[in-house]
């Protein structure tokens, strides 16, 4: 007689992409025994042994014939104990401890099932919840199966049905009927207008603020270029300078995220969160990683087929900022240079392949020579290493990707007179962020019905196509510096975009000569 197939749904998830899984289970007449097939990794095979245990103890004991549990589809690589719960459901309804009508039968092939189980019966939650419900809702799944404790955060997906029993018994007692209180999916008040960020350094309302930096007005004012038009930035100085106290504050100054940038970046954190989020990532994420770090640290890697995001995934919609740029890696820094460009990163491995996205704002900070002394204004501080050691330390971030960097600064310490001094009221990042919601306003009017929102990702054929197109009098600046070489038909089309930015934050319909001759300045590099 041929067993009865009974099927039970979850989602694979690979980087932020999942695929639909069915859990086939069936039992055959053969000596007791369990074994799971379809490419399971080791977290996924010891699945059987979670199964059994967490059935006996839940009193819903397993066939005492041989129960063989397919993953399908079967070439996919699987992993992670996500798929615990639907491994359990399926493996009880081929035991006949489910009812084995067609709705029951309707419900576990269109319910994504997602829990770790407990050997107590408990349910856990899985590794990257968000963003498999995301990728569910995506496959066209309407409701969902989640522990308890994170139903909150699978009820952050609109449109989503959410059940959250506490324990298989539980799970196993709403197939046979019993009511159980389901969750609708967050109201767009509580998903979007009141969510705010899990880490408190990113709040708006955190204590880092621009009014901090003192003394340096025009490094204040590149800072809110690259804020409106979401420019990459290089910041050079002397220690002690102020690079990274601007660069932390460059969050303050960003808008909220939107809503869909809102749902990546929540699941983005969700990959590598332990616990349950509670609300969305509202604000921009801040990634600051050490010099001494790799490059499956900074773009992502990992072993067998887990794929774990980098520190260019982790800061995407947000900012990277790199401090000590010229201690890092060559081979690190370079392999930034095709994030930059297409906003994803692809993770190659024997086995299998995630892209991840990587849209991020990135920012350099770097002494000017290795002893940090060279520019100072001090007359005491003289710099000590030879010219070909200089030349040397900064050539370690190349010219690729050097020629990727919107707005260079230059920037000096403050001397103690100007402390002295009395100094004018200084903008506040709530006053600055203002600014930078209307410039970026303006823009996504401009390129309302285009795939570009923000100008730093508006292509330069675009802006030179007959639409956008300059007059020659206005871009004269750029068009001399193009023909003897001083920048790159690269660096030509983002001094444009650098212009565009100006214009929005100044108001102007268009950019004009000044705006241009400005930008041209920021890319060259510009002492504050």
């Amino acid at each position: 007689m041929t067993a009865a197939v009974c099927r039970a749904a979850t989602i694979a998830l690979n980087g932020l992409e999942g695929a639909a899984v069915q859990v086939e289970a069936a039992v055959s007449q053969q000596l007791p025994g369990m074994a799971i097939i379809g490419l399971p990794d080791a977290a996924l095979a010891e699945a059987k042994l979670r199964v059994r245990l967490a059935t006996a103890q839940a009193d819903l004991p397993l066939t005492n014939r041989f129960l063989t549990v397919n993953l399908a589809p079967a070439a996919l690589p699987k992993q992670g104990s996500g798929f615990d719960l639907a491994i359990a459901l399926a493996s009880l309804a081929a035991s006949a401890q489910l009812p084995g009508s067609d709705d029951v039968r309707e419900r576990l092939a269109s319910t994504a099932h997602l829990g770790e189980l407990g050997l107590d019966g408990g349910l856990r939650r899985p590794d990257g919840l968000l963003g498999t419900v995301v990728a569910a809702q995506r496959l066209g799944f309407t409701r969902v199966m989640v522990p308890a404790s994170c139903a909150a955060e699978a009820g952050l997906v609109a449109g989503m049905t959410v059940v959250a029993p506490e324990t298989l018994a539980q799970a196993v007692d709403w197939y046979r009927g019993v009511p159980m209180q389901t969750h609708p999916a967050a109201s767009a008040d509580a998903r979007f207008l009141g969510a705010q960020s899990d880490t408190p350094a990113q709040d708006p309302g955190d204590a880092l603020d621009m009014v901090d930096v003192v003394g340096q007005p025009e490094a204040v004012e590149a800072m809110l270029v690259a804020a409106a038009g979401r420019h990459h930035l290089s910041l050079v100085g002397p220690p002690g300078a102020g690079k990274t106290l601007l660069a932390t504050r460059l969050p303050s100054i960003l808008p909220d995220l939107s809503d869909a940038a809102s749902i990546e970046a929540s699941s983005i954190a969700s990959l590598g969160s332990g616990a349950a989020l509670t609300r969305l990532v509202r604000r921009p994420p801040f990634e600051s990683p050490h010099h001494t770090a790799s490059a499956a640290a900074i773009i992502g890697g990992g072993t067998g087929n887990v794929i774990r995001p980098g520190a260019v995934t982790r800061a995407c919609h947000g900012v990277l900022f790199l401090d000590e740029a010229a201690e890092f890696a060559p081979k690190v820094l370079d392999a930034l240079r095709q994030p930059l460009e297409s906003g994803v990163i692809e993770i190659h491995r024997a086995r299998m392949r995630a892209t991840l996205p990587a849209s991020v704002q990135l920012i350099l900070a770097a002494n000017p020579c290795p002893c940090g002394k060279l520019g100072s204004a001090e007359t005491s501080l003289e710099c000590e290493c030879p010219p070909l050691q200089r030349r040397r330390y900064l050539a370690r971030i190349s010219g690729p990707l050097a020629d990727r960097i919107d707005l260079r600064l230059t920037v000096r310490r403050v001397s103690s007179l100007l402390l002295q001094d009395a100094q004018p009221a200084r903008p506040s990042s709530a006053e600055l962020r203002v600014r930078v919601v209307e410039a970026r306003g303006r823009a996504a009017r401009r390129l309302a019905g285009t795939p570009w929102a923000v100008n730093a990702d508006v292509p330069g054929r675009w802006l030179r196509g007959p639409e956008l197109r300059l007059a020659r009098t206005e871009t004269i600046v750029l068009d001399r510096a193009l023909a003897r070489g001083g920048i790159t038909l690269r660096g030509y089309d983002r001094a444009l975009k650098v212009a565009w930015t100006i214009a929005d934050l100044d108001g102007m319909e268009r950019p004009g000569r000044h705006e241009v001759a400005r930008a041209l300045m920021l890319r060259n590099g510009v002492a504050a």
